[in-house]
């Protein structure tokens, strides 16, 4: 298990949801947090529930200057940054038809996948420049794997684009780290259906989920999160059904392999 008394984590995306859950765990586990999101009123009411082990920061992960203003404050904050979590994101339904891509399209893509790369890029140098080692934690979703059965019909063509992209980008970031000597380890957090806002808005009442969703709250989110972190997890699903759905996926490509006499 990860000690994390006494160390320094940033937790982007804490106003709320899944990122309120990450920094409570934390500091439960004697972390000091550094709680970052858009949401001022959000931001701030995390961090006093967490009282001086918290550090809140507002900014907008959109703003291409923003992550290396937060690792820089962060980590001399307390003089130390151990763990990133690159939590922050946003949704975006809406039918592949009609996905133009507009202003909502492109800070998706800014806030979900763009974001996570200058924040792994900020604290890689950072690290490298203190002479410290340290763990980025970024959150994809169920959907950077496959199109679950739950959520199909849901308008999230764009929104999984840039949970896939996030998976591929981390994949190749763990080995690029790895044979640069980069002191930074790697993990993805792969929630499936959680109760955040995103779900909130459509459903106001969590304890009438349809079962096929398998809701879990994000306390519940964060405890699998810190434990995949403890075990040293690359990937780090929430739900036993990740592994189910990418099945149609690994299926259809041997199949093709066998139908073009690739075998």
């Amino acid at each position: 298990m990860i000690d994390h008394d006494g160390k320094v984590a940033l937790v982007t995306g804490a106003g709320s949801g899944i990122g309120r859950a990450l920094a409570q765990a934390l500091a439960a586990r004697g972390a000091r947090v550094v709680c970052a999101d858009i949401d001022a009123d959000g931001v701030h009411e995390t961090a006093a529930g967490l009282g001086e082990r918290a550090l809140p920061i507002v900014c907008d992960m959109a703003d291409h200057e923003v992550a290396v203003t937060l690792v820089h404050d962060a980590g001399t904050w307390q003089g130390r940054l151990d763990l990133v979590c690159s939590n922050a994101g946003i949704g975006l339904n809406r039918r592949v038809i009609k996905q133009e891509l507009d202003e909502r399209a492109e800070r998706l893509f800014e806030v979900n996948l763009f974001a996570n790369l200058r924040m792994a890029q900020a604290y890689a140098r950072w690290t490298e420049a203190q002479g410290s080692r340290g763990r980025l934690m970024i959150t994809g979703s169920e959907n950077s794997l496959s199109v679950p059965s739950a959520v199909r019909g849901s308008g999230l063509a764009l929104y999984a684009a840039t949970k896939h992209g996030v998976l591929v980008m981390a994949e190749w970031m763990k080995l690029e780290f790895e044979a640069g000597n980069v002191p930074v380890d790697v993990h993805v957090l792969m929630p499936g259906a959680v109760y955040t806002a995103l779900i909130a808005k459509h459903m106001p009442d969590p304890s009438k989920a349809p079962p096929e969703l398998n809701l879990i709250m994000p306390e519940r989110c964060a405890e699998i999160a810190l434990k995949g972190l403890d075990l040293g997890l690359f990937y780090i699903p929430t739900h036993a059904h990740l592994a189910v759905d990418m099945q149609p996926r690994m299926r259809g490509v041997a199949e093709a392999v066998e139908a073009l006499g690739l075998s």
